[in-house]
C-alpha cells in the first residue's frame, strides 16, 4: 500500500515574478485554492495521508496554510464565511503533513533525494503542483495507484504533445504491454530533447509513483541537462532492467507552471464551478 505522497515545493517560480518573489509558486490560487491544495486533494482521493513537502527559504506560507489558523478561525467563527475553510480543516484532520527544505536547487532529482529522509524504505508517489490535472473519473493518482498494483514498479505518467514542444519535458520510448492502448514498459527516456533527437512525442508530467531503490540510484546520478541531477536519468537506470511503466492518463493536464496554463485553468475550473 502507497500512503505517502512527496510534493517538491523548493523552486522560486521565476516565470511568475513578481508574484513569486514572496510567495511561493505553489500557493498561486486557481480560483479560491492554491495549487498546493489541488495536489493533496488528488493524493488523499487516491488513499493517501501522509505528505511529504520539500520547501525551501521563502515557503513558510505553505506549512502556514496546513495549518490551523485561530484568530482567522475565531474571526470567521458562527458567519456565512465559515463554511469556506470546510475543505482545507478536512485535510487537515485526514493527513499528516511533514517538511524538510532543499538547501540548494540542484534538480527534480535532487529534489526528490532530499525527501529520502521523510519516506524511507518504502514506494511512493510524488506530484509535481503546477501540473494540475482532473477527471471526469478516478484522479490521474488513483489510475497510476491502480497500475503500480499490477505491475509493482516505478509509474510515471505520460500524455502526448506537439512535437516541437519535445524540448520542455522529459520524453519516453516503449513498447505496449498486455494487449493495453495506454500502458507502456519503458525502453528508453531522454530529458528535454530537441524535436529531432526525440524518440517520441509521449512525455512525462509531473505524477510520479517511484520505488525507494530510485534513493540510491539518485544517490549516484551525476548532473545532466542544465547541471541538474534529474529524475529522469535516474529512473532511465530503472528502466534498462525493465522496471518503470508509463502511463496515458485519461484526464485532463494544465501547465500552471506558465502564465497560458495558469490562465486556462482558471478560466476551465470557473466554468466548471459555474
Amino acid at each position: 500500500m502507497i500512503k505517502k505522497c512527496l510534493f517538491p515545493a523548493a523552486g522560486y517560480g521565476t516565470r511568475f515574478l513578481p508574484a513569486t518573489k514572496a510567495n511561493p509558486k505553489e500557493m498561486l490560487p486557481v480560483l479560491t485554492k492554491p495549487l498546493i491544495q489541488y495536489g493533496v486533494e488528488e493524493a488523499v482521493e487516491a488513499g493517501l495521508n501522509t505528505m511529504a513537502i520539500i520547501t525551501g527559504r521563502g515557503k513558510r506560507a505553505i506549512e502556514d496554510h496546513f495549518d490551523i489558523s485561530y484568530e482567522l478561525e475565531h474571526q470567521i467563527k458562527g458567519t456565512s464565511k465559515e463554511p469556506l475553510l470546510n475543505e482545507i480543516r478536512s485535510l487537515i484532520s485526514q493527513c499528516t503533513f511533514s517538511y524538510t527544505r532543499q538547501v540548494e536547487m540542484k534538480g527534480l532529482g535532487h529534489a526528490i533525494l532530499t525527501g529520502e529522509t521523510l519516506i524511507g524504505n518504502e514506494a511512493f508517489a510524488v506530484i509535481l503542483a503546477d501540473d494540475l490535472c482532473t477527471s471526469t473519473k478516478d484522479s490521474v493518482l488513483k489510475q497510476m495507484i491502480k497500475v503500480y498494483e499490477k505491475y509493482q514498479c516505478s509509474i510515471v505518467a505520460i500524455e502526448e504533445i506537439p512535437m516541437e514542444d519535445t524540448s520542455k519535458y522529459g520524453v519516453i520510448a516503449g513498447n505496449l504491454v498486455d494487449g493495453t492502448d495506454d500502458t507502456y514498459r519503458v525502453t528508453d527516456m531522454v530529458e528535454k530533447p530537441d524535436p529531432k533527437d526525440a524518440p517520441t512525442n509521449m512525455a512525462i508530467i509531473g505524477r510520479y509513483i517511484l520505488t525507494p531503490d530510485i534513493f540510491d540510484i539518485l544517490r549516484t546520478t551525476k548532473p545532466g541537462k542544465g547541471g541538474e541531477i534529474q529524475i529522469t536519468d535516474a529512473l532511465l537506470e530503472q528502466a534498462k532492467q525493465g522496471k518503470v511503466i508509463a502511463y496515458k492518463f485519461k484526464g485532463k493536464r494544465f501547465d500552471c507552471g506558465s502564465v497560458d496554463g495558469f490562465v486556462e485553468a482558471t478560466n476551465y475550473f470557473y466554468n466548471k464551478q459555474n
